[in-house]
């Protein structure tokens, strides 16, 4: 069986669609899934083994230069490599606009959630066969409910399984040696708001010292570094981490001890 999954954004989204890819695995062994994604998070439908193929879309960069992409040929490559290969269903498990456009401009039936389930409406005419679930739930929740009605196989009672593997990437190399017991303090948030004040994560690096764990600080901007920086300056045996892509922050989670986090991508990375 081969299916395509449209789920575009966001980081922390996409990886709360991973545990629903597990079920069908199970489900459906040697089921193969392309994954239309946004280009800026395309290594996480890679992390599932399921995968096979990642079809990225430029949203944002198509926005800002809509002239261009309209005569550049980018947007018609992009039709084509949508409409490339033949797919047992088409799934958008994102239903909102953004994804409804992609499944509109996918040939043939998709299957998406209906008027009273969708995020966004009108995105539910996009859908040919409508999938009813309570959006009152975890988004993994949704996501595993989705892929189950669409696929028509019986929703497992068992717990969520992301089923990612990151033991085949390698640590990066950094300009300071990995030390052996550390923890990731996710500081960073894409709103002021939800951030906590640097004095306290300063106070929580003293505490993880004193229980003999390193503190690695990532960031995704040069506003993000100066703060890490900040934060790491009490104590040399807490870093702040380089911009880093998602494998390479992944490897380095996966060897951490634990993570605390803000409200942010890496937070459900963590959780994977």
């Amino acid at each position: 069986m081969k299916v395509l999954i449209i789920k575009l954004t966001s980081m922390g989204d996409l990886m709360h669609a991973l545990p629903a890819l597990t079920d069908a695995a199970k489900a459906f062994p040697g089921i193969e899934f392309d994954w239309v994604v946004d280009e800026a998070f395309a290594e996480v439908p890679k992390w599932h083994p399921n995968v096979r193929k990642v079809i990225t879309t430029s949203h944002r960069r198509w926005k800002k230069s809509a002239w261009q992409t309209l005569t550049g040929g980018e947007l018609r490559q992009f039709y084509r490599d949508l409409n490339l290969d033949g797919y047992d269903a088409v799934v958008d498990m994102q239903n909102n606009l953004k994804s409804a456009l992609v499944s509109k401009l996918r040939r043939g039936p998709v299957y998406g959630l209906d008027k009273e389930s969708c995020r966004e409406r009108p995105a539910h005419l996009a859908y040919q066969y409508p999938i009813t679930v309570n959006p009152q739930q975890h988004a993994v929740d949704r996501m595993r409910q989705i892929l189950s009605k669409a696929l028509d196989y019986p929703l497992p009672k068992t717990p969520a399984k992301y089923a990612a593997n990151f033991s085949k990437y390698p640590l990066p190399e950094l300009e300071f040696a990995l030390p052996e017991r550390y923890l990731m303090f996710v500081h960073n948030a894409s709103w002021l708001t939800k951030l906590w004040p640097i004095n306290f994560w300063q106070q929580l690096v003293f505490q993880a010292r004193a229980e003999g764990y390193a503190v690695l600080l990532p960031c995704g901007n040069n506003e993000e570094y100066l703060r890490a920086q900040q934060i790491a300056s009490v104590d040399p045996m807490a870093f702040a981490l380089p911009r880093l892509g998602l494998n390479d922050i992944a490897a380095i989670m996966h060897h951490a001890a634990g993570a605390v986090c803000s409200d942010t991508g890496l937070a459900h990375l963590a959780a994977v």
